[in-house]
């Protein structure tokens, strides 16, 4: 087969190998365990690996040699109109384990099934109807045709922008509604965001340069570079990363959210969660006024605070805002408002602000002589070094070490 090994061809040649190989990982992980995450990550890590087989077998002498040269013209290899639906699903089906694809989700993919439909007609035209060149007379790959990848940058930039909405309405809801929100907060899928993004302002970075120089087949190739790098991080992060959420958000649209729930054990429910409890309905994760809390609420904060100082739930890690609404016998609406507005922070930030003072307690006592002071965060409720360090660094300014540091006792 021909292939010229050269420094440009080599080098993509490396990366791709490594995305075949982990989409195949990641699609034998689907068939095994039935996480539709690893299927959309398969399918990504493909798409990734034809979008940059054009320019590694470009440099290595396919367009100069025939049947090669035929095969890149008339193969639809950039899928442009599916790389952005992709990355959306990819993303709901990490933060949302209740996500299931249904049959009005398939409109996402007409512009895909549509651009194919129209590789496979210039390709029936052109060799069985003309009988040469007609659709490629100008001999240029309708694949990079301005239309096309114009159209597709800007289907990318649409479905990125839902998947970041969709992040950050995620990450609000477990700042509100759970007190080991950083237990939830896939670190992973904002590095990926950030990944998808680095490749949009390369394209664009591209694309700017080509107003002002002619852009040849080895400017071009930095920008494939680039998304192999990027690909390639999102392979070996995406198959190792080994966090699932436990967030369930039914009835999800593009629009708006549907009921929260937070999976509690391991019982197997008949609609394929585990046993859950509500945390919220949609109505609920709207932002309330000012004037929506009860005239009250300064009572309800001291009784909120007598609450977590005579029971001490905030001992328990996975405390979350219906357990304390209950505690109260108040509505999570109520007390959400009542958190969110009254307090001015959200409930992770409202709960570990407990913790912290708990731990300063301990310290000012001199208990980290006989434990360690990790030991000591955990026993106030924190399930994680970095959580703890950072909220403690939030609320008093200092790092753990530093605070006793100033502590007179030990000075």
């Amino acid at each position: 087969m021909q292939f010229d090994f050269g420094l440009h061809s080599s080098l993509l040649l490396v990366f791709l190998a490594h995305l075949l190989v982990y989409s195949g990982l990641c699609l034998r992980r689907y068939l095994a365990d039935r996480h539709a995450s690893d299927f959309w990550l398969a399918l990504l890590l493909m798409l990734t690996f034809l979008y940059v087989c054009p320019w590694m077998l470009g440099f290595a002498g396919w367009y100069s040699k025939q049947p090669f040269r035929d095969i890149l013209f008339y193969v639809p290899f950039q899928h442009l109109y599916l790389l952005g639906p992709v990355i959306l699903f990819y993303v709901l089906s990490l933060l949302n384990p209740g996500f299931r694809f249904r049959k009005k989700y398939l409109v996402h993919f007409i512009p895909s099934v549509l651009y194919l439909i129209y590789a496979i007609f210039i390709v029936v035209y052109d060799k069985l109807v003309f009988g040469g060149y007609y659709f490629l007379a100008d001999e240029r790959d309708r694949d990079f045709d301005d239309w096309y990848q114009i159209s597709g940058f800007i289907s990318m930039i649409i479905y990125f922008i839902a998947a970041l909405r969709f992040y950050i309405s995620y990450r609000k809801i477990v700042l509100n509604f759970l007190s080991n929100a950083d237990a939830f907060s896939f670190s992973y899928v904002r590095n990926f965001l950030i990944a998808v993004l680095g490749t949009l302002i390369s394209w664009c970075v591209v694309a700017i340069y080509g107003l002002f120089f002619r852009v040849n087949f080895l400017d071009s190739w930095w920008h494939f570079l680039f998304f192999s790098v990027f690909s390639y991080y999102v392979a070996i992060a995406g198959y190792s990363n080994a966090v699932r959420s436990k967030v369930y958000i039914e009835r999800w649209t593009l629009r708006s959210t549907g009921r929260i729930l937070l999976a509690k054990g391991n019982k197997r429910l008949a609609n394929g969660l585990t046993e859950s409890v509500l945390l919220a309905e949609p109505q609920d994760l709207q932002e309330p006024e000012i004037d929506a809390l009860p005239e009250d609420y300064p009572e309800w904060l001291e009784k909120i605070n007598a609450v977590m100082q005579s029971g001490k739930c905030y001992e328990d890690p996975e405390l979350s805002l219906p357990q304390l609404a209950a505690m109260l016998q108040l509505s999570v609406p109520v007390l959400s408002r009542i958190i969110n507005k009254g307090s001015g922070i959200n409930f992770n930030d409202f709960i570990n602000g407990y913790r912290v003072r708990a731990v300063i307690a301990l310290l000012t006592e001199g208990a980290h002589r006989r434990s360690t002071i990790l030991g000591l965060a955990y026993d106030c409720g924190f399930n994680s070094k970095t959580t703890f360090n950072r909220a403690f660094k939030k609320q008093t300014g200092l790092s753990p070490k530093d605070f006793i540091a100033s502590l007179p006792e030990v000075k």
